[in-house]
């Protein structure tokens, strides 16, 4: 036993064991009741970062709880291993991604252990690995049986440097989230997911997620964006065709002017076709094939448009309506049309004072600031029908049902939703992912492969070079195959699926790694899911955590899961920054885990990271604050190690008799208390460790007593060790061992606090004159309002302060304070 805290000895021999004994290995039980816990898995980018740690060391605080608590604890960790960088580093280094990829994988893997996470190794996945990214390609052959994956040709969001594809999600500020390039539109054949198909029910589920924090929830709602409206019919004269359009507000539809499409709609070189409007037109389109739908609806974007020289017809009241194109209108939104209402419609408005179109106000606000028939700016359609026939002067939300009904009645609309969401794009133009296991047939179209075929595996014939097509194109062994369905010529798909795929379901294949003969078990989910608490960053509120959800309900339909939420409860930790940035290379201000653990150990690292802030806030790193956390950690150790010989073999049971025994106890009980509460249920890291402090401060305090109680003492000293060794189990397992402990710490019980020690005999009290404090007297607690006043007022420092003074008033506030006015 050594009396200095070595922690890098320490850490390693812990570490060693842990492995050797398999301390985290999980099976179902039918004995204990269980807890999912779940972090994000991360992306084996080479090493970790502070954000990780912190992460991942959230989670192994709550997973330790809860085993020690009882729980059967599933805590199991992988890897999202598929995605460009390592096909970025195949180009740049002339390495294959696959072994760049388990590189790093090896590397990261010996991080996560150095810093004591409690997971279950054998659980470990990768995306990359064919046992998985096979499930991955038969998850995808279901949802094509099911109508959920389909082909279809479209405008699509491209990005020239990558070379690929990007869904709406991955277009940041008109640029791409990977290389920040800006993204054009480029016609292709792609896969989508009906993600749509599940509109209503990944909105309606949002009420049942009580564990899910507000703020995730609201942008998810947005995201999805329902709107309910009405459809509504203009016919095109001239024309067969009928322009439909969607609206939210048909108590408008008296005040269209004008129409816009989408220059992408398909009518539009049909209505052209062969017109004076056609060339122009043409060139119009080319101009915003290079935006990309976010600059193109951005509020600064200046409006354009082009007169077709075609004219719609106001189905309520038969009026000509001329028919634009404009850069701010989107195919994959509605109906790729909309109704122009410029009175109402700021956007509308401007567009028709550049083009010297009608503005016809139909609703009145009656605010005498509004000159109704000559406005310089839309204002909002509230307030009294007015040029609309029949429905002038009504309320124009009564108007809203009546001519929807009105409408319906003569056929040339109906009520309807929209949704803001797209189906998901998921074909990729990449090497390193998932291929889609779809082949085409001049005969038969495309086919599934044959599930006793898969995996498709990634061909290793390739060429990295960094330009044109995807790298799959070069390979000489990969495309040509034969038709599973008729056995004829055919050539297997070259996209790749998005990798937000892989992570969509690998919280599923945690509960069954290790199954070759399906993705997971049916019974195994059925004990293990849903994830009781996930934690990961709120940047993936919309895509990864949308996915997963979409995949969830998908599941359920098929009968494969038992539940259609995956994840309970959600942790969503703020970023670590440094010197009020986010830490970054380019800055300078990145700290790295390996120079913390080198130098202060692992322990220090994670108290130091779950005591800086609450989990959900930013946390601002500090040095001092490292220096700090390390100091407190070899206090600890002295203290346990001094006391190691004088309570090892002490009573079990205790009675506390002196004020000294009392205060250590009801410190004691009152810390177990509220860590059980602050890690159990609120997660307060910060304010839990706080406690634990003050707790080491107390047993200080006691073993200078002259009469000690050695059962107390043993008692304070190993539930120290007890409710400290979730933040920091490498030291907690050393001392736990010090203190005679043959098991380890991590299946010792969770300590419970005696109620009774948390009642005290005494209670320090503030006393007040005139509002400010004037000292402090120690009094009987519990007492009544009246006995606990003339107790005060009866204490000798009380009446030395009221000498010469008359008393006005008394404020008391039993265990608290008494204050006194006086004049």
């Amino acid at each position: 036993m050594s009396e200095r805290y070595n922690f890098s000895e320490i850490e390693v021999k812990w570490q060693q064991k842990w492995d050797r004994e398999n301390t985290f290995r999980t099976m179902e039980s039918t004995d204990k009741e269980k807890y999912y816990v779940l972090e994000m898995f991360p992306y084996p980018s080479g090493k970790l970062h502070m954000g990780h740690v912190r992460n991942y060391s959230i989670g192994d605080v709550i997973a330790r709880f809860k085993t020690m608590n009882g729980y059967n604890v599933l805590h199991p960790m992988g890897w999202d291993s598929f995605g460009l960088p390592a096909e970025n580093a195949a180009i740049k280094n002339g390495i294959h991604p696959n072994i760049w990829t388990w590189s790093n994988i090896d590397e990261m893997r010996k991080q996560l252990k150095q810093l004591g996470f409690s997971y279950d190794w054998s659980r470990e996945v990768a995306t990359c690995h064919p046992d998985y990214y096979r499930w991955m390609q038969w998850i995808f052959i279901q949802f094509f049986k099911k109508g959920l994956a389909y082909k279809k040709e479209n405008p699509v969001n491209w990005c020239p440097s990558c070379q690929t594809v990007l869904a709406n999600e991955q277009v940041v500020d008109g640029g791409c989230e990977r290389c920040g390039t800006m993204v054009g539109k480029k016609e292709l054949s792609q896969w989508y997911f009906k993600i749509t198909d599940y509109a209503d029910r990944l909105l309606q589920n949002l009420d049942i997620l009580e564990g899910w924090p507000n703020k995730v929830k609201i942008m998810q709602k947005n995201w999805i964006g329902k709107s309910v409206g009405a459809e509504v019919d203009f016919d095109i004269e001239g024309s067969d065709k009928k322009l439909k359009v969607f609206t939210t507000r048909p108590d408008t539809l008296y005040g269209v002017t004008y129409m816009v499409l989408a220059p992408e709609h398909p009518y539009v070189r049909e209505l052209v076709h062969g017109t004076e409007a056609e060339e122009a037109v043409l060139a119009f389109q080319e101009k915003l094939n290079h935006l990309s739908d976010i600059e193109r609806t951005a509020t600064t974007l200046e409006k354009e448009g082009l007169f077709l020289n075609r004219y719609a017809v106001n189905p309520l009241n038969g009026k000509k309506v001329p028919i634009y194109i404009a850069n701010y209108v989107l195919m994959d939104y509605g109906t790729g049309a909309i109704m122009a209402v410029p009175a109402h419609d700021q956007r509308d408005f401007d567009f028709a004072v550049k083009y010297g179109l009608e503005i016809i106000p139909v609703v009145d606000p009656g605010q005498d600031s509004i000159d109704l028939y000559n406005l310089k700016e839309a204002f909002v359609a509230e307030g009294k029908m007015i040029n609309s026939d029949q429905f002038n002067g009504m309320d124009n939300q009564e108007a809203i049902l009546k001519i929807t009904k009105f409408l319906e009645e003569k056929e040339i609309g109906k009520e309807s939703i929209n949704y803001r969401l797209r189906d998901w794009l998921i074909s990729r133009q990449r090497y390193w992912g998932t291929p889609i296991p779809m082949i085409h047939c001049e005969k038969c179209g495309w086919v599934p492969e044959k599930e006793e075929n898969l995996p498709v595996l990634l061909p290793t014939d390739v060429e990295f070079t960094g330009k044109g097509e995807s790298p799959l194109v070069t390979s000489k062994t990969f495309r040509d195959t034969t038709c599973p369905s008729c056995g004829g010529p055919a050539k297997r798909e070259l996209d790749t699926m998005d990798t937000f795929l892989d992570s969509s379901w690998y919280f599923l294949r945690y509960t069954d790694p290790k199954n070759e003969q399906e993705a997971w078990s049916f019974d195994k989910q059925k004990y293990w899911m849903s994830v009781d608490q996930y934690i990961g960053g709120v940047e993936h509120a919309i895509l990864h955590l949308m996915y997963s959800r979409f995949f969830q309900m998908a599941f359920y339909d098929l009968g494969l899961t038992s539940t259609e939420e995956p994840f309970t409860n959600l942790l969503t930790q703020g970023m670590v920054i440094k010197d009020g940035k986010k830490m970054s290379k380019s800055i300078g201000n990145v700290v790295s885990p390996d120079e913390i653990i080198a130098k202060y150990g692992a322990d220090t690292a994670r108290l130091f990271i779950l005591f800086a802030a609450p989990p959900e806030k930013e946390l601002d790193w500090s040095d001092t604050g490292v220096e700090g956390s390390y100091r407190f950690l070899n206090r600890v150790y002295r203290l346990v190690n001094e006391l190691t010989e004088t309570v090892k073999y002490a009573p079990d049971s205790y009675i506390s008799e002196t004020a000294a025994d009392k205060e250590l106890a009801y410190v004691m009980s009152a810390t177990i208390k509220k860590v059980t509460e602050d890690v159990g249920g609120r997660f307060n890291f910060n304010t839990a460790i706080s406690a634990i402090m003050e707790l080491v401060n107390e047993i200080y305090k006691y073993k200078e007593e002259e009469d000690i109680n050695l059962g107390l003492l043993r008692s304070a000293v190993r539930n120290l060790v007890l409710i400290l060794s979730p933040f920091t189990p490498h030291i907690c397992e050393e001392m736990w061992e010090m203190l005679g402990n043959e098991e380890s710490v991590y299946n010792a019980g969770w300590p419970i606090y005696d109620e009774a020690a948390l009642v005290k005999d005494l209670v320090e009290i503030v006393v007040q004159i005139n509002g400010k404090v004037k000292d402090k007297l120690n009094i009987a607690s519990n007492l009544d309002k009246e006995t606990f006043e003339k107790t005060a007022l009866e204490d000798q420092k009380v009446q030395a302060l009221l000498n010469g003074k008359e008393l006005v008033k008394v404020i008391a506030v039993p265990d608290k304070l008494i204050n006194l006015v006086v004049r």
